[in-house]
């Protein structure tokens, strides 16, 4: 439903006077957990490329448990970066109160089969 021209109005006004408050601007991207998640991404890419070094530096100085233990941090971190990516893109976090909260997955599950069972209660009567 499009809002009344009144509404957009005042609607417009409220996102300026916020856009144009920097504490504001702060404590929301502080709270979002889009923003954690991306510096934990730029972490686990600099800590990917020190596991290289650590290979490749292993391999060229013939120490074998070096090399291995590079890899190890490089597969360590590529986890950790998945696991935040995951998070980051999460379509059930949300920022409350300037912390962020993940709904469990036992109220998704309820979602789904309660939505199933209406789907159930709405089916057409002559398809039984």
């Amino acid at each position: 439903m499009p809002l009344s021209e009144h509404e957009q109005r005042l609607f417009d006004q409220i996102e300026r006077s916020l856009a144009e408050d920097p504490k504001f601007a702060s404590a929301v991207r502080a709270s979002d957990p889009r923003f954690h998640a991306r510096r934990r991404l730029l972490f686990a890419a600099f800590v990917i490329i020190l596991g290289l070094a650590l290979v490749v530096y292993g391999t060229v100085s013939s120490n074998t448990l070096l090399g291995v233990g590079g890899f190890v941090v490089m597969l360590s971190s590529a986890a950790f970066a998945m696991q935040s990516r995951r998070k980051g893109n999460a379509p059930d976090l949300h920022a409350v109160g300037g912390t962020a909260t993940r709904r469990t997955r036992q109220t998704r599950k309820a979602g789904f089969l309660d939505r199933l069972e209406d789907r159930w209660r709405q089916r057409p009567e002559g398809h039984r």
